[in-house]
């Protein structure tokens, strides 16, 4: 999986838990590292965070669309600004799976990640 997110200790974090969990993680530092990531390698899941300099995790969405092999990948959107997106627009538009709003324990990302990955075998 690919994880977008600027803060280089709730990265860490975030990759520890996902590990732990038997994830492979590669941990992209913002929205533009991960976006040249997306195009060399394709990812089961991409786990970012909204906003990131460079390009917010909406803007990688929509780009990340474009590209053959990831049109159908599905995406996991972490924010501290939760009320302030609207969650319906972004599954429409852009294929976002689930938004968790920050802060969220970790068990809670690891199980949204389990059940994403799972939707998407079960879709494909």
């Amino acid at each position: 999986m690919l994880l977008a997110e600027d803060n280089p200790a709730f990265a860490q974090v975030v990759k520890f838990n996902l590990e732990r969990a038997g994830y492979g993680v590669i941990v992209a530092f913002s929205g533009r590292e991960a976006w040249q990531a997306m195009q060399v390698e394709s990812f089961d899941v991409l786990v970012t965070d909204q906003q990131m300099p460079e390009m917010t995790g909406c803007e990688l969405c929509a780009r990340m669309r474009t590209l053959a092999g990831h049109t159908q990948t599905p995406v996991i959107l972490l924010t501290a600004k939760c009320l302030e997106l609207d969650a319906d627009r972004l599954k429409g538009e852009w294929g976002v799976a689930q938004v968790l709003g920050k802060p969220f324990g970790p068990r809670h990302l690891v199980e949204t990640v389990g059940r994403v990955l799972n939707e998407s075998q079960k879709s494909e």
